[in-house]
């Protein structure tokens, strides 16, 4: 199903809707700053009624912003109860799994070590996309109050900006397909859905087979929005594995840049004040589980001996919980506001 020859053909596809509305507007110095001042009041769902009414605008908005029609909307808010069973532990899961899986896949990351930004400042990298997650899943994501759309607008064109710079400069090798292609865009829905799911059952959480399925299925429909071909949102079980498996193989080996950001990241944490030393010197064999040796090693993820208690104990550690300066992605995250996902935890059965 995905063969080398269709991921192949992926690789050289990227969000041509995005990519023609960036050209357009970085033509000229007049229209980049108007686009950049829409993009400034882009805020909520509503916001997007202004920039239909911008006619280059229009077809991008709306991909962006009209769910699919196979789109399952009891699974899409069973999906988002997931989420808000799990939230604190998915967030603690993005930086110390989902995305040193993505650093893994050397190729895709090639634009992201380009990005001296991404680079740099790695805080900065974790808490733009934990707030972008907590704006999709959202229980009002979607609705004209809510975030999800007008965030997803924004990924797109701050993706297609990527490319725009990123082949408009001297590194970029084309054997490598377009920058933020469409497999690496799959790869990366993977890491923050599928490989999530790995990562609780890892720490111990049992997530049933349709929690799982809720989940995936709602951030298929942000894939989707997202610019990501239908075919690389798989539905069943069976073919996410195959999917994350055919990624994996052909995507995954070591790299210069690849440890670099690894090492970036790695360092952020180190200068993070945490309550306890313990917790401060668990992180790094916490991400080794997690990632497992392989694709730690691959990263130069360093290796350290554990007993069966001290593999526990990081199961049952909540990492993020400790971090103490309000400069850390998870203190400015858990400012958003947990009571709606609260009373949708109580309320409801989330299974089935």
């Amino acid at each position: 199903m995905y063969t080398n020859d269709f991921l192949n053909e992926m690789r050289t596809q990227a969000d041509p809707l995005a990519d023609n509305l960036i050209s357009y507007y970085f033509e000229n110095a007049v229209r980049k700053v108007e686009l950049r001042q829409i993009m400034a009041g882009l805020e909520t769902n509503s916001d997007l009624i202004a920039c239909r009414e911008q006619p280059q605008m229009k077809i991008l908005v709306d991909s962006a912003s009209t769910l699919p029609v196979w789109a399952i909307k009891k699974s899409m808010i069973k999906g988002t109860l997931f989420f808000a069973r799990y939230a604190q532990s998915i967030t603690q899961l993005l930086g110390l799994l989902s995305l040193p899986f993505c650093y893994a896949a050397a190729d895709g990351a090639q634009v992201l070590y380009l990005s001296e930004k991404i680079k740099n400042d790695p805080a900065k990298r974790l808490l733009d996309t934990a707030v972008f997650i907590w704006d999709v899943m959202a229980p009002d994501a979607f609705e004209p109050t809510g975030k999800g759309f007008s965030s997803i607008l924004k990924i797109r064109l701050i993706h297609a900006a990527a490319r725009y710079y990123t082949l408009a400069g001297k590194e970029w090798n084309d054997n490598w397909g377009r920058p933020i292609n469409q497999e690496d865009m799959a790869g990366t829905n993977l890491a923050l859905s599928f490989i999530t799911v790995r990562g609780l059952r890892k720490l111990g959480i049992s997530v049933a087979y349709a929690e799982q399925q809720h989940f995936i299925h709602l951030w298929n429909i942000i894939g989707s929005l997202s610019g990501i071909n239908r075919t690389l949102l798989p539905d069943s079980g069976k073919d996410v594995n195959l999917l994350e498996e055919s990624i994996r193989r052909r995507q995954f080996k070591t790299s210069a840049h690849g440890i670099a950001l690894t090492k970036s990241l790695i360092d952020y944490f180190n200068t993070v004040e945490f309550g306890s030393k313990k917790v401060k010197s668990s992180f790094l064999p916490l991400m080794r589980f997690l990632l497992g040796d392989e694709t730690a090693d691959l990263l130069n993820v360093p290796k350290l001996n554990l007993s069966e208690t001290d593999l526990f104990a990081l199961k049952t550690l909540n990492f993020l919980k400790e971090f103490k300066t309000s400069s850390s992605f998870e203190y400015q995250v858990q400012k958003k506001n947990f009571d709606q996902f609260s009373k949708l935890v109580k309320t409801a059965n989330l299974p089935g």
